[in-house]
């Protein structure tokens, strides 16, 4: 969560003033989860083509959300997700 934008699935347990559901995407290209969406933030996970990133704010050129496989929430660029199906 962020002091402004929290999980829905989070709802119960930690309050925010905006809580959004998760969009499931893919990756097309491998990507850096970061922890700030600034480029020379730290490096949180290596993510692979076809990791599945669950979107919860796209702003810009990145996406905040949470890389389920890694266990971690952080920035990647919007660039490095597949179009929706």
């Amino acid at each position: 969560m962020r002091r402004d934008l929290a999980d829905v699935r989070l709802a119960d347990r930690v309050f925010a003033p905006h809580y959004a559901a998760p969009m499931p995407r893919t990756l097309s290209v491998p990507a850096d989860l970061r922890l700030s969406a600034a480029a020379d933030s730290e490096v949180l996970a290596k993510l692979a083509v076809g990791d599945v990133f669950e979107v919860l704010e796209l702003a810009g050129s990145h996406a905040w959300g949470v890389a389920p496989g890694a266990g971690l929430v952080g920035y990647i660029p919007a660039s490095s997700l597949a179009d929706p199906q």
